[in-house]
């Protein structure tokens, strides 16, 4: 199977190409020069616009981690340390996806979809991309991530996460898209990337990028010089870009990545050539761009919102210069100035310090030499620094207990417990507004399943870990793509794990009630399940544990004929409550509701004659053989009688 999958993969790639060709070939021939004026002058007014955010950005770059800074001074990393306690606590904590079948007969399309987002997640790399991701709404107030591209060779979309720092927008935008009526929705917006000779051809998305020319020049408003010199200095590394003059298959190229709309759709164009170039022009082909957008603390109708670094950057600048001042103060202590008598002291060179040294005064040495007194560092020193620090922390809800250091105030094991939940509540705030973002990416994730996986063609081999160890389960179109698009739950994993605590906990007390109270009619099975499932296990595992019985399977095989609307007879061996609670999965058709029914007036009937209820006849203890006399009856639902085997019908009423 493998090789006939590369093969065919390899297939698909080579008819793409040639389809490609052949739109390039159109393409090239194509008049865009309408659409090169267009971009300029939105290009021109984005840029602008931009221009002092980016400049911020790339001074808050550097105090953040300033390795350029005068060694004689020293840094403080306050803005470092809040930043990582809040990106490490909204990290570790995955938002769990998922899928959710809308029509009957999805659901089995629904689990197939989970498991290979769990397989994707390892070959998206998606860990990686969340780190980026959250790194960038947490510093910049909002994240891009962009998913568009379908790999062919892993079989699976490839997002990517786009640099803030290279990015351009629409000034009246509020959000990538707007709301659900498309209000505040980006009009244009894009990135200035680098790329080689090889990228280009690679891609198989660019075309008439012969002649194009390298980075040999300083572009005044090029975003990725900018942007590289930024995180240059940051880290202390020397400006090279006037020795940049690659040559060969590694010159590289600067390319406008541009999203706009020309003639009345959305399309993707790539420019070279100081914007003049067009090389790259696909049309979305949907009613919105494939950019998700992430943010950690969004103020209503409001692009940036609040990041990180606006509640914390000036108290760490504050901090530093105060911090500052009285490293040079104890310095200035260490070595004092003097003022000395010069009618006691002839000799200027008797002051130089010595061992066991004499130094002669005419008269009275006392009072010869006389140490400056200057200002100590006060105690208000230390109340500033603790108040700048305090004032960072309850902005990020980011106290001593949560950076993993002991709080130096000493505080009761109910204190240290009550603000352990109160940052846990702000948390869960930025993590269930992070969540919108996942959702829209798994959407996006489904959607270029469904536009790239061709049916007959592609098939996928998803590793799926179970309680008996790893298979195997081979993927085709129709396994992944419902009839109607599935719903997508998002869940935090810290709030998901604390809301199944705590519905453990009641559904224990309440079962415990339940079976004390009537143990004859309470379904224990269903409850055993359902705590294992609120434990944490796997329906695999649970039924490891608790494996269905010949009730349950029989009912899953009528279910398959339910679901056909053939009509099925309910035997009077049957446990009547379990097969109606297995066929409640079933497509509702006229064939189940039917069958529902009669299951029902079979409950009656058995209460009349308790002969009929073999159910309750079977032994507790399974080893335990009892022979069970059968009076051969099967309730037919259209008919609505019983028929005993070689009698008369008997109606299920009476």
């Amino acid at each position: 199977m493998p090789n006939i999958e590369k093969e065919t993969s390899e297939q698909i790639q080579e008819l793409q190409q040639n389809d490609f060709s052949k739109e390039a070939n159109k393409l090239e021939k194509r008049d865009f020069s309408s659409l090169i004026k267009q971009v300029e002058a939105e290009y021109t007014l984005a840029w602008w616009f931009m221009k002092p955010k980016l400049d911020e950005w790339a001074v808050r770059l550097k105090l953040y981690n300033n390795q350029k800074r005068d060694k004689e001074t020293i840094g403080d990393p306050l803005l470092f340390t809040i930043h990582q306690t809040v990106l490490a606590s909204l990290y570790s904590d995955r938002l769990g996806v998922d899928f959710l079948g809308r029509e009957a007969g999805d659901e089995e399309t629904a689990e197939n979809l989970n498991a290979m987002a769990e397989y994707d997640y390892d070959e998206m790399e998606k860990d990686v991309i969340d780190y980026e991701w959250d790194w960038d709404a947490s510093f910049f107030g909002r994240g891009l991530l962009l998913n568009f591209e379908f790999d062919r060779k892993l079989k699976c979309p490839a997002p990517e996460v786009i640099d803030p720092m290279t990015w351009l927008r629409d000034p009246r935008a509020i959000s990538v898209n707007g709301d659900r009526k498309g209000r505040g929705a980006m009009k244009f917006g894009g990135r200035e990337i680098q790329l080689s000779k090889l990228d280009l051809e690679n891609a198989g998305i660019y075309f008439n990028y012969q002649d194009i020319k390298p980075d040999t020049s300083n572009d005044i408003r090029s975003l990725i010089d900018a942007n590289a010199q930024a995180r240059r200095d940051a880290q202390g590394l020397g400006d090279c870009s006037k020795f940049d003059k690659l040559t060969g298959d590694n010159a590289t190229y600067r390319v406008l990545e541009w999203f706009t709309h020309w003639k009345g759709k959305k399309v993707i164009v790539a420019l070279a050539n100081n914007r003049k170039k067009v090389i790259r022009y696909t049309e979305i082909g949907k009613d919105l761009f494939p950019i998700i957008d992430r943010q950690i603390y969004p103020i209503s109708h409001d692009w940036d919102g609040v990041s990180i670094p606006d509640l914390v950057e000036d108290k760490q600048r504050a901090r530093s210069i105060v911090q500052n001042l009285g490293l040079a103060g104890i310095k200035l202590g260490l070595h004092p100035t003097y003022l000395y008598n010069t009618n006691l002291i002839k000799n200027r060179g008797n002051l130089n310090v010595d061992f066991n040294k004499h130094i002669p005064v005419d008269g009275n040495p006392a009072n010869a030499i006389v140490p400056v007194e200057r200002q100590t560092v006060k105690q208000e020193v230390q109340w500033i620094l603790e108040l700048l620090d305090t004032a960072a922390q309850r902005a990020t809800a980011t106290p001593d207990i949560q950076q993993g250091v002991q709080s130096e105030e000493k505080r009761t094991a109910t204190e240290t417990n009550l603000i352990s939940a109160k940052v846990d509540t702000r948390y869960s705030l930025s993590a269930k507004i992070f969540g919108w973002s996942e959702k829209r990416f798994w959407k996006s994730w489904y959607s270029l399943y469904k536009e790239h996986f061709e049916k007959d063609i592609d098939e996928k081999v998803i590793r799926i870990v179970g309680a008996m160890g790893s298979k195997w389960r081979a993927l085709t179109r129709e396994n992944i793509i419902a009839n109607t698009d599935p719903d997508v739950k998002i869940e935090s994993k810290v709030i998901s794990e604390a809301k199944k605590i705590n519905d453990l906990q009641k559904y224990r007390l309440f079962i415990k009630d339940v079976i004390a109270t009537d143990p004859q009619n309470s379904n224990v099975r269903f409850a055993l399940r359902k705590i294992g499932r609120l434990s944490g296990f796997t329906k695999e595992e649970v039924e490891q544990v608790l494996p269905p019985n010949v009730d349950e399977m029989n009912a899953e095989s009528e279910n398959d004929l339910l679901d056909k609307d053939t009509l099925t007879p309910v035997e009077v061996a049957d446990d009547d409550f379990v097969h109606m609670e297995v066929h409640n999965k079933a497509a509702d058709t006229s064939a189940k509701f039917a069958h529902i029914e009669a299951h029902k007036r079979a409950m009656m009937l058995k209460r009349v004659k308790p002969e009929f209820d073999l159910a309750k006849q079977r032994p507790e203890n399974p080893t335990q053989v009892a022979p069970i006399k059968s009076p051969g009856v099967s309730f037919m639902p259209a008919g609505g009688a019983a028929i005993p085997a070689g009698g008369k019908p008997i109606p299920v009423g009476e």
